[in-house]
Formats: structure tokens, sequence, C-alpha cells
């Protein structure tokens, strides 16, 4: 099988904070967003091979009353220029700002897009028209990694943001575990590119 046969059957699921940029806590100004080293020319290595990469992220910040969905929506605009300058792209991007017991309604509530729980990947899957693809995830906490083991893909954590911290807990066997650990997001594309070019 042809490796752009192979890549055509794949789709990225990449966390925002810690994983393509910089951690901040609850960033709220787009001039601090800042991205991680090598992360645009990782997103573009993917583009190159014709993978979809979707971003995933719980914003709880809108919920706990911190920032808006505008500055969310301005925040992201940041990022597509930061990445386009870099020749580098996400298909597209989804966000949480729900929370279950933080703020008010509408933004307290229980959802099915909070990860670990699938919906946003869900959306992705049917806004994008992905069927039956080779998925991964990719992030900085557990919650990526059991957000990986629901919609069946393989998780990636990444040792950038709060990678480092959550692999000290990984020996817990209550927790998901990874099928890879990553320096950074441009290890972790170079084990996705050379599993699907094995044809794995």
């Amino acid at each position: 099988m042809s490796r752009q046969a192979t890549t055509e059957k794949a789709a990225v699921f990449v966390d925002r904070d810690g994983t393509i940029i910089e951690e901040v806590g609850y960033l709220d100004n787009p001039e601090q967003l800042k991205l991680l080293p090598g992360a645009a020319r990782a997103l573009r290595q993917l583009n190159q091979a014709g993978i979809p990469v979707i971003m995933v992220t719980n914003q709880s910040g809108v919920a706990r009353g911190y920032f808006s969905e505008s500055v969310v929506e301005q925040l992201h605009q940041r990022l597509r220029e930061l990445l386009a300058a870099e020749s580098a792209r996400l298909d597209a991007i989804y966000y949480c700002p729900h929370h279950p017991t933080a703020g008010r309604p509408p933004y307290r509530r229980r959802c099915h897009c909070r990860k670990p729980d699938p919906g946003m990947v869900e959306q992705a899957v049917a806004d994008l028209s992905l069927g039956k693809r080779h998925f991964f995830v990719v992030g900085d906490k557990k919650i990526d990694l059991e957000l990986a083991h629901r919609v069946g893909a393989d998780g990636i954590l990444v040792l950038t943001g709060y990678g480092k911290e959550e692999k000290k807990q990984l020996a817990d066997a209550k927790h998901e575990q990874p099928d890879y650990i990553a320096a950074d997001l441009p290890q972790a594309v170079q084990w996705i590119l050379t599993r699907l070019a094995a044809g794995n």
C-alpha cells in the first residue's frame, strides 16, 4: 500500500494548550499565545501528507467567567495566523466552553463535548466526513489518552505542557496508558508518520 493511500485513511486530533502552544493557564490574550518550538513544522508535515489535523480543546474559562467565547475565537484566529506564517494549518478547530459544576447556565452543564467525552471528535467526523480512518489523539493530559481510548484512537502523550507531571501518574493502572510517549509534537508526528508508512 502506498503512503498516500495510507495517509488518506488517517486523521489526527490534537490538543491546544501545552501541545501546540505554550501552557499559560487560562489564556485570554492573543498576544500571549506562543507556538511551542517545532509545532508548526510538525503540523505542516501532516498537512503535506494529506492527513486532516483537527484541534480539540477544553476551554472551561468561558464557563468560569474568565473570558468570553469571542475571546476564544480571537485566540484561535491568532493561532491560525501564526501557523499560516509557517505554511501550516489546522483543518478544523473545536472547543468545549462548558464545565459541569462551575459558572452559570448555559455553560454550567454536563455536556458530551468536554474531553474526555467524545463529542468534539464525533462532530468532526460528521462535519469532515472522516469515515473509518485510523485516528490518533495527541495531548499533554490523561484526558487526551482517555479520549483516544473512547474513540478507538492511538493515544500519544507529549511531555510538553503538563505532560511530564501526567506521565508520573501513569504507573497507576487505573489510568489510560499511552500508545506512545513523545518529547513534543514533532516527535509525536514522526511516530505517526512512521506507523502509517509501515501500514500499521
